[in-house]
């Protein structure tokens, strides 16, 4: 190679030493008879010096060097007299003796700093540029880090890495396909994998007992900001095991990682029923870094001739510790977050617990003193916290107050991105029913077994059936879900049954993993861990797109690339497809 060293190397031990440096020209500044250039590379950044005593030709054409030029250079390691202490290299310079220009450079759309002053659009348009600057230089490499650490530790478990096709069948099961038109089989099309789910279940049939795959998925639905249509995740299959079994082994993953990305050590993961977290929280990815866990209140606000208590089916509250001090205008505000459509509540009550002893709420016309401090006790409020009530439908009213709790969280500083929390949650609903369809929609998938105690119930009340399925969550995002799966054909047909499956489109959409079934399957089940998020948590964003090389936009498009585009008339015939005007 024609560098000897990397631009984020070179320190005082390297004094005196000849050096061949490359990279991009990140600034320069020409002071009276000195020219400063600071060298760029993905390792780092190294001050080259220019003299115009020493050289005055070479000095002046390193003043004709314009931002993001890419450039060689050949020189001495000598000792820095300003040190700059916030850089590795920062204590010395290099004494350039000559240099070459490898390749000019437009000036960038937007700076290539840190802070810089473009706008997400225009940075995706130039993602090559904006992948030089160092937030998402820093993401990717983390990004490969965590890759690299989930397969040491995979490999370790006795995993065996197993790639699996791309072009798929289509079976019309949870989000859109996306769909490929094959040129060799006229009018029939591939599908793009959702998952690998029932490759990954083949390969337990075929003896593969422990199999994973940091794979690309891709799904055909409405973007956000933790989501893209095509994605990665650690998918992960075992044979002979049970629930038990995959919890410690990927709570053992997630552990390592954090470890050794972030440095923290966490104990065991407590566990929490889908049930209960809905109830205590709210929500089924609970975030459980801090407390404000739901109190039911039915049973000393009901029945007291007040209409909004009287008619909800569920009234329930949270005790915001300290919050008392709370003004008008915040709590105004709180009343006014709750009723946008993201919330969907009629509104909020509220009851100060001052440190005087005294208490006020926003229904004092109808509840005394002593009502109040039997909410207290309820909720076991102490002096200075502030009591927030939601009141309604049950469903709604937990969804509304759990949204709240992870508002008023955020203004609280109680989400530190640096702080880590996960939990299992566990006992999920077997199957969902849909009003407008009205058929059973599986909650997870339709390949994920019922508890064997509920199985009987698949016949009678399918409602009530809970899944053997497990959610991993990690600071209130959910990073994995799987279960165990079905591995006998007559449960399976009966799962299909209940989810509107004729027996007929069950064989055609399935008939393959049914088939398998009947040559010796083993008990077997799995997880995918989406890696995208993983990674952003790790990370310390919220959104997935900054950990991802070239990310689509929130419609799904390529703007540095123009995708998706049309297609000439000549592939579309070769395809057998024409496209209405």
């Amino acid at each position: 190679m024609s560098r000897t060293h990397n631009c984020g190397e070179l320190k005082l031990g390297n004094l005196g030493e000849i050096v061949t440096l490359c990279g991009w020209v990140q600034k320069s500044r020409n002071l009276g008879g000195m020219t400063f250039v600071d060298l760029r590379d993905r390792y780092g950044i190294t001050q080259l010096a220019f003299n115009m005593e020493k050289n005055s030709n070479l000095c002046a054409n390193a003043r004709c060097l314009g931002r993001e030029y890419v450039i060689e250079i050949i020189g001495e390691v000598v000792e820095r007299e300003n040190k700059n202490n916030l850089i590795p290299t920062g204590e010395i310079e290099i004494e350039v003796a000559e240099f070459t220009i490898l390749n000019i450079a437009k000036t960038p759309p937007f700076t290539i700093e840190d802070d810089t002053d473009g706008g997400e659009e225009i940075r995706m348009k130039y993602r090559y540029l904006d992948i030089r600057r160092n937030p998402i230089k820093e993401n990717l490499m983390l990004r490969a880090k965590i890759s690299s650490e989930t397969r040491k530790y995979l490999d370790e478990q006795g995993f065996c890495e197993v790639e699996t096709p791309y072009l798929i069948k289509s079976t019309q099961e949870g989000a859109r396909d996306f769909i490929v038109p094959s040129r060799m089989n006229e009018n029939q099309f591939y599908a793009l994998p959702q998952s690998p789910q029932t490759f990954k279940q083949l390969l337990m049939v075929a003896g593969m007992d422990k199999y994973y795959q940091i794979v690309k998925c891709f799904r055909d639905e409405d973007l956000r900001a933790d989501r893209q249509p095509e994605f990665t995740q650690i998918d992960c299959e075992m044979s002979f095991v049970n629930q038990e079994d995959i919890l410690n082994t990927f709570e053992g993953l997630t552990k390592h990682l954090l470890k050794t990305i972030k440095g923290v050590e966490l104990e065991n993961f407590p566990r929490i029923s889908y049930d209960d977290a809905i109830k205590t929280y709210g929500s089924d990815k609970p975030d459980i870094r801090f407390d404000m866990n739901f109190i039911e209140m039915n049973d000393v606000c009901k029945n007291k001739g007040v209409g909004i208590f009287d008619d909800a089916e569920l009234v329930i509250a949270i005790n915001v510790k300290g919050c008392a001090n709370y003004t008008r205008k915040q709590l105004d505000s709180l009343s006014n977050f709750v009723k946008t459509p993201q919330v969907g509540a009629n509104g909020l009550i509220y009851c100060k617990y001052n440190q005087d002893g005294s208490s006020k709420s926003s229904v004092d016309k109808f509840f005394d003193e002593n009502a109040r401090i039997k909410w207290a006790e309820k909720a076991e409020c102490d002096k200075g916290d502030l009591l927030l009530i939601m009141a309604g439908k049950a469903n709604n009213t937990r969804k509304s107050l759990g949204i709240l709790r992870l508002h008023l969280a955020e203004e609280l500083g109680l989400r530190n991105p640096e702080v880590f929390s996960a939990v299992w949650v566990l006992d999920f609903p077997l199957l969902e029913w849909d009003e407008e369809t009205q058929i059973y929609h599986a909650m997870h998938h339709p390949f994920t077994a019922p508890k064997p105690e509920d199985i009987e119930k698949l016949n009678d009340s399918p409602s009530t059936v809970r899944a053997n399925a497990y959610d991993l969550v990690l600071n209130g995002n959910e990073i994995g879900g799987g279960s165990i799966r079905i591995h006998n054909k007559d449960l399976q047909q009966l799962m299909f049954k209940n989810l509107g499956f004729s027996a007929e489109e069950a064989e055609k959409q399935f008939g393959f993993l049914m088939n398998a079934f009947e040559y010796g399957a083993p008990p077997h089940g799995g997880i995918a861990l989406g890696f995208d998020r993983l990674c952003a948590i790790l990370g310390g964003q919220e959104s997935i797109r900054d950990f991802i090389a070239f990310p689509k936009n929130n419609a799904g498009r390529d703007v540095m690339i123009d995708s998706p585009s049309n297609i000439d008339n000549n592939q579309l015939k070769e395809l057998n497809i024409s496209l209405k005007n």
